[in-house]
């Protein structure tokens, strides 16, 4: 499986790349999975021109292909203004506005004060079911008097494992899908070719019974014979 993360921290260090980190880590004790990681800040300039002339640049371009092909995402984003920054919409508003549709995502913020917490449940949320994501019930929001207190941690993990569990059951069911639809396809090509014989046998129209060779032993005497419509008619005619 592949976990693609998007920091749109823009201090370095920032503490919204260390709670990206922290929820990556904890996905990856629930299910084993590649992890990528995309910082929003180091692609600005690229999601600043794509957004005036319509052309990602390759950096830009090979994020949002990351995106698109991952099996489930963790977002987070610092807040400001009582909101998701600025950079960190500007890259989903660049992003293929199918790319997320039924892919597994973790919302995650950080902020200097726990009053902006509701940002998940008013902004993100909302913004990312907008985008079809199935989005996770449990979103972390970190504030700077959280780190290193009681119940970050239980948080984090609890969220990393509702991640894990959808990514893993989505993978799991599309495999299992696959193979369905390849045993039902094996079989209605085999009930289509049976059922071709008999329409050729049934023909349009009467039919007469017999024996093809009379001379052939194996022959079960029980072949259709189309009778074509001019025979019929004139027998019609003749009676």
């Amino acid at each position: 499986m592949k976990l693609v993360v998007v920091s749109a921290g823009l201090s370095v260090p920032s503490s919204t790349r260390l709670l990206a980190d922290r929820l990556a880590a904890a996905t990856g004790r629930h299910a084993p999975a590649d992890v990528q990681l995309v910082e929003v800040r180091e692609l600005a300039v690229e999601i600043a021109h794509n957004l005036t002339n319509g052309f990602p640049g390759r950096a830009l371009s090979a994020a949002l292909d990351a995106v698109a092909r991952a099996d489930g995402l963790i977002v987070v984003t610092p807040v400001f203004t009582a909101s998701y920054s600025g950079l960190f919409k500007s890259f989903f508003d660049v992003l293929d506005k199918d790319a997320l549709a039924g892919k597994p995502v973790l919302i995650a913020a950080t902020g200097g004060t726990a009053r902006h917490s509701l940002v998940l449940e008013h902004a993100l949320r909302p913004l990312f079911a907008y985008l079809r994501a199935v989005v996770v019930p449990t979103a972390v929001y970190a504030a700077s008097e959280d780190w290193g207190a009681q119940g970050l941690a239980e948080r984090i993990d609890r969220a990393a494992a509702e991640l894990a569990a959808l990514m893993t059951g989505l993978t799991a069911s599309g495999g299992a899908e696959a193979g369905a639809r390849s045993e039902a396809g094996v079989g209605s090509r085999a009930a289509t070719g049976s059922e071709a014989g008999v329409a050729r046998g049934a023909g349009v129209g009467g039919r007469m019974t017999g024996p093809t060779d009379p001379t052939d032993p194996t022959d079960a005497g029980d072949t259709v014979r189309v009778v074509p419509f001019e025979e019929q008619l004139a027998r019609l005619g003749a009676a």
